[in-house]
């Protein structure tokens, strides 16, 4: 029989609780580890204030930055420091300006007694539930060598934890100064990185239980940090009815075979200009009939745009926004994490129950990864496989380069993703271009494997019969097929 979960404190940051399975065990350090300005202190005032909160005494023992730019910067982000009790052991000016100062720079037996002793009457008189200490490797300074400071953290934070306190201590990891030898006397290890396709966080340590392994999104905020877990597809299951949802147009039903499942990924491909998106957004303009809700992510067009030309061929997005049955977000992909996006799509579904989700375009999304480009599929993957367990539709959106020739279904390589694949192709028909419609892929059915014509116009789409009578459609010069030549193919009588 398995022994029950320990209790768990909040941190104060929602999606750093989700990555910790709940938070952080009490009466436990954990160190928390970044380069200067990726947000630790932060961190720290977070812990602090959700204890306040909650009716816990909270300690922050300041060993680094002035006390009142301390408080001031934590007040900027919403921080209520009055109810955080401090215990400020930074440097002065005096210890520049004495006129001993260069020759105290080596640490003395009395400067680390008068500093135990102010720390050791501090916490006996406020009794802190949960304790920030920032940074701890100040007090590296104060002792002759690395075993006398490691000595020293020992004992200091067993002195916490035998008063019950939670703790939270930060480090600063340089070359000149590792603390990779602080982790031994930590039960956990949680490191904030600062790399140029964005702000990470993980927990390479965590006593008492699994927490969620990998990279995870961060962003400080004026509100200080927000955290987003990278996806868990696998700890998401919704209930959700199966059946199909239609177009709303008879001939690409046929061509789908009734339209697309529910809890299905599809790719909508095609070159630029050809339709794309007006027929993505043609199931959710159907759907709105049903009194369903959809939410449109757009990577590469703005807001403004979108709702333009959707006005122009009948689709009446300002009505389904107004009535609450779709709601369209412009993205700015450079500014955005997959995680980050991820936790956003998770919010329309889970809290908001959208049935679909459109992703216009994948080039777009791609863009969040920020030059991690082997992580592609797996982002997408994660993404397709969360909607498909919650029983959302997804319709991604793929633009390809060609605008006639050589045929590919779509750009980024994640055909295999989808459970249907449908296509829009430019045609030159003797001088004058138009457009075709086929479904290359469908995995729960069977489906109509003829191309169609399929035109945009101010009343709506409107596909027409099978274009027998052509080949070549898919190099985008199709021919005209002579009866003998149909009848020899088998294609006609």
């Amino acid at each position: 029989m398995s022994s029950p979960l320990p209790e768990r404190l909040s941190t104060g940051v929602v999606g750093l609780d989700e990555i910790l399975a709940g938070g952080l065990v009490p009466e436990r350090s954990y160190m928390i580890s970044g380069r200067a300005g990726s947000g630790k202190t932060i961190l720290g005032f977070h812990f602090l204030t959700e204890g306040v909160e909650r009716g816990e005494t909270a300690l922050f023992i300041n060993l680094e930055e002035d006390l009142d730019d301390l408080k001031a910067n934590a007040e900027s982000l919403g921080f209520d420091t009055e109810a955080i009790e401090f215990l400020d052991l930074s440097p002065s000016a005096d210890v520049f300006t004495e006129e001993q100062s260069y020759e105290v720079f080596a640490p003395s037996e009395v400067e680390r007694e008068t500093l135990t002793e102010r720390i050791v009457e501090s916490v006996t008189t406020v009794d802190p539930d949960r304790v920030v200490v920032d940074p701890l490797t100040q007090l590296r300074f104060l002792t002759d060598d690395d075993y006398q400071f490691r000595k020293q953290v020992v004992g200091f934070m067993r002195f916490l934890k035998d008063r019950n306190a939670t703790v939270l201590f930060t480090v600063q990891n340089t070359s000149s100064m590792p603390t990779d030898d602080l982790e031994f006397i930590t039960d956990g290890t949680i490191v904030l990185g600062t790399e140029a396709h964005g702000k990470s966080i993980r927990v390479p340590k965590f006593r008492g239980s699994s927490t969620q392994s990998g990279d995870h999104a961060y962003r400080i905020t004026d509100g200080g940090i927000e955290v987003y877990p990278a996806l868990q597809p696998g700890e998401h299951v919704g209930e959700y009815d199966p059946g199909t949802i239609s177009s709303g147009i008879p001939e690409v039903d046929e061509l789908l075979a009734g339209g697309l499942e529910r809890g299905t990924v599809s790719i909508v491909s095609g070159p630029t200009g050809v339709g794309k998106t007006t027929l993505s957004t043609q199931f959710m303009k159907e759907a709105a009939r049903r009194g369903e809700r959809s939410v449109i992510y757009l990577f590469e067009e703005t807001r403004g745009t979108f709702l333009t030309r959707s006005r122009a061929v009948d689709i009446p997005v300002d009505r389904m926004i107004e009535r609450g049955t779709l709601q369209v977000n412009e993205v700015e992909a450079l500014e955005r994490s997959p995680q980050e996006f991820a936790r956003m799509v998770r919010e329309e579904v889970e809290e908001r129950d959208a049935d679909i989700v459109m992703v216009d375009g994948i080039a777009g999304y791609r863009l969040t990864l920020r030059g991690e480009e082997d992580t592609m599929l797996q982002q997408m993957h994660a993404l397709g496989r969360y909607l498909k367990n919650m029983g959302a539709t997804a319709i991604l959106v793929d633009e390809t380069r060609n605008v006639t020739g050589e045929f590919r279904a779509t750009m980024e390589n994640i055909s295999y993703l989808a459970d249907n694949i449908v296509f829009l192709r430019h045609l030159e028909i003797q001088g004058e271009m138009r457009k075709a419609i086929g479904v290359l892929k469908k995995r729960t059915s069977d489906f109509e494997r003829t191309i169609r014509e399929f035109r945009i116009t101010e009343h709506g789409i409107e596909v027409g019969e099978p274009m027998s009578n052509m080949r070549g459609l898919l190099s985008g010069t199709p021919e005209m097929v002579r009866n003998h030549e149909r009848r020899e193919d088998g294609t006609g009588e």
